[in-house]
């Protein structure tokens, strides 16, 4: 949740639907005085890429504010993110605590984690300045995945990973850039998801997050402690997928060095948890490339979706980022050079230069 605006007051936040303002508005005078609330501070704190809205509002003692959850039910079901909230806070993950849930309405109120993400903060021109946030971040994403447990959050299996991977040629490729695949390019994404999925299942499952990246993760009050959002969509599923969020992010591009350096701590900080990383980290980074392959190809389709469908332009921009990052882990192995060459046919680009993995 980023920075705020100047207070508003309930009245002034817009409500597409007139009769759901009126309930909201009915539900926060009766939770204010219990929670000390000050509804004339009311304003927006945030959006993101659903259909979800994140209010703030100051509480009576200077300087505390809180955060309301306007989630409609007909969109979004709260239920999974006051699921996940519970597991993520006993794994000692720091997450907004629930203060009061109006379940059927889909209004939250919520402790205030503060206004500036870890994206805010960070030095991008000296990566190592970074590296004792890196660091919190990395024993957040090991407690987590800690305390999984098999059976508890919906499964990232074949199915999932393959609708996800289905974006790609939906969105991007279909509606955002008009390209209609022929046969045999569309045998060459499905070989290459084959492979993709194959390899991402491989991996041992844990609790992943599925957006765990710089911009949900929050620099509060305590300078030891990030804060994490974004978590509704936890899963289950391959170890790798969350670090590969962290140092492959939507909104930021790091040299490998130093995606290196953070992925080396994780991976021996997981393997002194006990967590299953295995002891070669080689292969483990391997894996992670893959993972982030995954990652990369549903989230240009995510882009170009929310920007066609949604009405959400500023997300399409980074697509490119995910094309390049795309591009950069098909050309390292040689099983994934027709997925490459089908990209830069696509793209107009071509193809980069360097080591190879794979066979030869």
């Amino acid at each position: 949740m980023t920075a705020s605006a100047p207070p508003s007051g309930p009245a002034s936040i817009a409500w597409a639907d007139a009769s759901r303002g009126r309930v909201f508005e009915a539900w926060l005078a009766r939770i204010a005085p219990a929670h000390a609330l000050q509804p004339a501070t009311l304003r927006p704190a945030s959006a993101d890429a659903s259909f979800r809205r994140y209010f703030r509002i100051d509480g009576a003692a200077p300087g505390l504010s809180r955060i309301v959850m306007d989630a409609p039910p007909a969109q979004e079901d709260a239920r999974p993110f006051v699921q996940v909230a519970a597991l993520m806070r006993e794994a000692g993950v720091r997450v907004p605590q629930i203060l009061d849930w109006d379940e059927p309405n889909g209004f939250l109120l919520l402790d205030d984690l503060g206004t500036h993400t870890l994206l805010d903060v960070i030095d991008r021109e000296q990566p190592a300045a970074n590296l004792p946030r890196y660091q919190q971040a990395v024993d957040a994403l090991v407690r987590w995945q800690q305390a999984s447990r098999p059976g508890v959050l919906p499964a990232y299996d074949e199915a999932l990973l393959r609708r996800e991977l289905a974006l790609f040629p939906d969105w991007y490729l279909g509606r955002h850039r008009g390209v209609m695949l022929d046969a045999a390019q569309t045998v060459t994404l499905q070989q290459a998801y084959d492979l993709i999925v194959r390899t991402n299942l491989a991996s041992p499952a844990v609790y992943v997050h599925r957006d765990f990246m710089p911009r949900n993760l929050m620099v509060g009050a305590d300078p030891d402690v990030l804060g994490v959002l974004d978590f509704q969509d936890a899963v289950h599923g391959p170890i790798t997928y969350d670090i590969a969020s962290l140092m492959r992010d939507a909104f930021l591009s790091w040299d490998e060095e130093f995606v290196i350096d953070v992925t080396v701590r994780y991976w021996q900080a997981a393997r002194k948890a006990g967590l299953p990383v295995g002891d070669d980290f080689g292969e483990f980074y391997r894996a992670v490339e893959w993972m982030g392959l995954q990652r990369h190809l549903k989230v240009a389709g995510i882009f170009a979706r929310l920007t066609l469908r949604d009405g959400k332009p500023k997300y399409l921009a980074d697509a490119p980022r995910f094309i390049g990052y795309i591009r950069t882990t098909a050309s390292r192995y040689r099983e994934l050079t027709p997925l490459l060459r089908l990209i830069d046919r696509i793209e107009g680009t071509e193809a980069p230069t360097g080591f190879m993995y794979g066979r030869p």
